[in-house]
């Protein structure tokens, strides 16, 4: 088995210094590929030196919500730059988020819109973060519209029917440990219709730590418990959905299988 966490944050301060224990701990869990994400200059440069450490980490870069005052100029050369290294595979994590509301809205969208054109130029798929955001995230992407490079949810947190809105834009859809909750039945819901080969999978780490490990830190190994439970819900093997999932993300970022 082969597992690909699309979306994780070794980057992140909670694992400085630990990383090489974590991608070794990955590996018992048949986790071998890991994409850790960026959202300003400090983590998108670590995740590419991560990248460029490990051959089995990968890079996304970009400016999150939160981060969006520091956005201009400057980083946007800074990420068509940056985009050139084949390591570094998309722009992320982008998008919008409500629910602290750091940034006013109007800021958000300028920079949510500008970072998906920059994904088109470098030809790269952009993955999004949405949080109390949905409908005005989906406006905005069907305005701009998915590049052929593709474009990932990541995390997703909703309903079939807002997951498969996505899907007809271009779009994957990934998923995180929130499936493993017991309340988590909408999206519990959505990963078991949606068509697999629209399906990634992540942790989100150090955030979102699955059941059974609920309440501690998360690590890009617990990604298997994410299959695990899509397997569950589909009737199908752990390998079945690895292999999906795996042969998914390798598609979307261009990767070899």
């Amino acid at each position: 088995m082969e597992i690909f966490d699309t979306h994780t944050h070794l980057n992140a301060d909670e694992f400085q210094g630990r990383e090489a224990g974590e991608i070794s701990k990955a590996h018992e869990f048949d986790v071998v590929r890991i994409n850790n994400v960026g959202s300003n200059y400090e983590l998108n440069n670590r995740a590419i030196y991560l990248a460029e450490q490990f051959d089995e980490c990968y890079a996304t870069i970009g400016w999150h919500p939160d981060d969006a005052a520091e956005f201009d100029e400057r980083a946007e050369q800074y990420l068509l730059t940056k985009l050139s290294n084949p390591k570094v595979l998309a722009v992320g994590e982008i998008g919008l988020d409500y629910h602290w509301m750091v940034r006013p809205k109007e800021e958000q969208e300028r920079v949510f819109r500008k970072q998906i054109a920059l994904s088109k130029i470098a030809n790269v798929p952009f993955q999004v973060h949405t949080r109390d955001s949905i409908n005005d995230t989906y406006n905005i992407i069907k305005s701009e519209g998915v590049g052929p490079a593709g474009a990932i949810m990541h995390s997703f947190s909703g309903t079939y029917d807002e997951a498969i809105k996505f899907v007809e834009l271009g779009m994957m859809i990934s998923f995180s440990g929130v499936i493993t909750f017991k309340k988590a039945l909408a999206e519990q819901e959505a990963v078991a219709k949606l068509p697999l080969d629209r399906i990634l999978v992540e942790t989100d780490a150090p955030y979102l730590t699955p059941v059974p490990f609920r309440g501690r830190e998360n690590t890009p190994g617990y990604t298997r418990y994410v299959v695990e439970k899509i397997a569950e819900l589909r009737g199908l093997t752990a390998d079945e959905v690895a292999a999906a999932t795996t042969a998914n993300a390798l598609r979307i970022f261009g990767l070899e299988l």
